[in-house]
């Protein structure tokens, strides 16, 4: 499998060995696979940031319930 990016567009596909040594030329140029790593995977310090705020509302409901139980008895 190889990397291609479009010269003009920057858009970058993967395909396989032969149909990239087809493309190749002046249009498509080969690309490192970091380079389509990074446009097609999501950055995890985005998903960090999500998660930190699920856990901070998951406490808050918890200590919601608590407090609810504890007036109860």
């Amino acid at each position: 499998m190889k990397c291609l990016k479009n010269v003009k567009t920057d858009d970058i596909i993967r395909v396989d060995d032969i149909q990239a040594n087809q493309m190749a030329g002046n249009t498509w140029k080969y690309a490192p696979k970091s380079e389509w790593k990074s446009i097609t995977h999501i950055p995890s310090t985005e998903q960090q940031v999500v998660e930190s705020e699920k856990k901070e509302v998951t406490i808050s409901q918890k200590q919601a319930r608590r407090a609810k139980f504890r007036t109860n008895e």
